[in-house]
């Protein structure tokens, strides 16, 4: 037994494609608005052609009410077929096209009718409110079928009422009337509801195309998704419209750049203030991994257009790939420092063991009493100067590093800082920094040296690092504060042009600045002060008297 295909249940309801439900909504509402209009159209027709119709009647019969000799003839005939009443009431009749045209004296007695043998009968309806005096507008029934009638009192010379004109219009008449409207009246409805599907049907197309020709429920998750993927993903992003003004921004993005949804709708001006991470995001630096900082996170910018004319920037955080770049530097310093010492140490002990096997013992002794005076003297001179331990093992490290490389590292003489640092870590990040870039300055320079002098005013930290270096000229020394900009070639794991504006930023967290200027005896001067770095002085802090000239920490060797 072959196995049958089972049948495919026909699936009622709306088409789920946006495009089909899009144009089915579209034509509906222009049908139902033709309907509608068609409607509101012919409910007041009809009442106006009914109006028209029982104005006419009401004219007609008060046309044939002022004429006198139709009330002398009903005083002074009878109520006959062939009377003149008769006959001048057909000649109205025939000539104004009404249904019929009756002409009653003041008991309701018919003198002329289209229907001679209803002459000298009462009339059907009540004839009161005429004979009163009043003119009528109605639709009734009478003997002849439905019309619409008009009612005006008949007055002789004398303007006494003695009787009344009732003139009827035929009701079907009216309604024939409005119905040969109709056909007309659909057609411009037809023909409005054509442009109306035609409109809907281009409409539809071109959310179709904008849509991609996707349902309601893809489109829904694709929302959803979006919304899942923006806020999980641990990369910020920020979407702008073809304005300029942000319009989305992730967690991510909020916690990079510390600013909250209320930036939504404002430019990266009104959102970040001035400053590179707002060029970059705005798109008047352009580039592909545009470093910028924030605060003081390191980030990695990529800007994207989209097609609508506006763009999304992705920001990656760089911070710890940084500050590990700069360890790995920092250790490698240290590294080839600790060579050089092996290597000095080894041709040390070289030399103490040829001063011993020649029996030149007092010269052995003195050539050791000098070379551990020469380190504790360098220890002892930052220590005295400089009390925060942080501090003061990292200039003892770089002294050595100095060294290393053929140049000198001195402490200034001015130079007092207690142990009372706020930040111990932010001034740590700013002394390296100054100082790796001066090391750099000096390099393969003749008699290469480099000041640092660290000093205390009240609870305002002063930082200054000079060098004999080729200095900053003045057109480049806001540049060099830049975001990404370098004249040195960038290693390997990282890149340049990140440590000064680090400086800045720092500076400014604490309500201070860092510029540059040129050194007294030539190359260039970084100053940075820190208000409110230390902390309120304790009954107990003071500083021993240090040696006046500029201490010695590291020499060329």
């Amino acid at each position: 037994m072959t196995p049958t295909t089972p049948a495919r249940r026909l699936r009622l309801g709306l088409p789920r494609r946006v495009f089909s439900q899009v144009l089915l909504m579209q034509v509906a509402i222009a049908a139902g608005v033709a309907v509608l209009a068609t409607g509101l159209f012919l409910a007041p027709l009809g009442e106006q052609l009914d109006d028209q119709a029982m104005r006419r009647a009401l004219a007609i019969a008060q046309t044939t009410a002022q004429q006198p000799q139709i009330a002398e003839d009903l005083r002074t005939t009878e109520p006959t077929p062939d009377g003149p009443v008769q006959r001048e009431a057909e000649r109205i009749r025939q000539a104004t096209g009404a249904e019929y045209v009756v002409v009653l004296d003041h008991r309701g007695v018919r003198w002329s009718h289209t229907d001679p043998e209803r002459i000298g009968g009462l009339v059907s309806t009540d004839p009161g409110e005429a004979l009163a005096g009043r003119e009528v507008m109605e639709i009734d029934e009478g003997t002849l079928g439905r019309s619409a009638r008009g009612k005006v009192p008949l007055r002789d010379a004398d303007g006494e009422v003695i009787g009344a004109v009732s003139v009827g219009i035929a009701y079907d008449s009216v309604r024939a009337r409005l119905i040969h409207a109709i056909p007309g009246l659909l057609a411009y409805a037809g023909g409005a509801l054509a442009v109306g599907a035609l409109a809907a049907w281009l409409i539809s197309r071109r959310v179709q195309r904008q849509t991609r020709d996707l349902a309601f429920s893809d489109i829904a998750a694709l929302l959803a998704e979006r919304e899942a993927m923006l806020h999980g993903i641990r990369e910020g992003v920020v979407a702008l419209d073809r304005d300029g003004r942000v319009r989305l921004l992730n967690d991510e993005a909020q916690r990079l750049l510390g600013i909250g949804e209320e930036a939504v709708g404002s430019s990266p001006d009104e959102a970040l203030g001035a400053g590179r991470t707002a060029d970059v995001l705005a798109g008047r630096v352009t580039g592909t991994d545009l470093l910028t900082v924030r605060g003081q996170r390191v980030l990695v910018a990529n800007r994207m257009p989209t097609d609508d004319g506006g763009a999304v920037a992705t920001l990656r955080d760089r911070t710890e790939l940084d500050q590990l770049g700069r360890e790995l530097d920092s250790t490698r310093g240290l590294i080839d420092a600790l060579r050089a010492q092996d290597h000095e140490h080894a041709n040390r002990m070289h030399t103490l063991l040829g001063l011993l096997e020649l029996e030149m013992y007092e010269d052995a002794v003195e050539f050791v009493g000098e070379v551990v005076g020469d380190h504790r003297a360098t220890s002892e001179q930052v220590t005295e100067r400089i009390r925060d331990p942080l501090l003061a093992a990292l200039l003892v490290g770089k002294a050595t590093v100095a060294a290393e490389r053929g140049a000198a590292l001195r402490l200034s003489d001015r130079s007092r800082l207690p142990d009372r640092l706020v930040d111990p870590r932010g001034l740590v990040t700013v002394v390296g920094n100054l100082v790796d870039n001066a090391l750099d300055a000096v390099a393969g320079t003749p008699d290469a040296r480099v000041e640092v002098e660290l000093r205390a005013e009240g609870r305002t930290a002063v930082l200054l690092v000079r060098d004999t270096g080729p200095g900053v000229p003045p057109e480049r020394r806001e540049l060099i504060f830049t975001e990404g900009w370098s004249t040195k070639e960038p290693p390997g794991h990282r890149e340049r042009g990140i440590g000064l504006p680090l400086v800045r930023r720092l500076a400014h967290r604490h309500g201070g600045d860092a510029r540059v200027g040129e050194a007294p005896g030539g190359g260039a001067e970084f100053t940075v002060v820190l208000p409110e770095a230390l902390s309120e002085p304790g009954p107990s802090a003071a500083f021993t008297d240090a040696p006046s000239q500029a201490a010695e920490l590291g020499e060329a060797r």
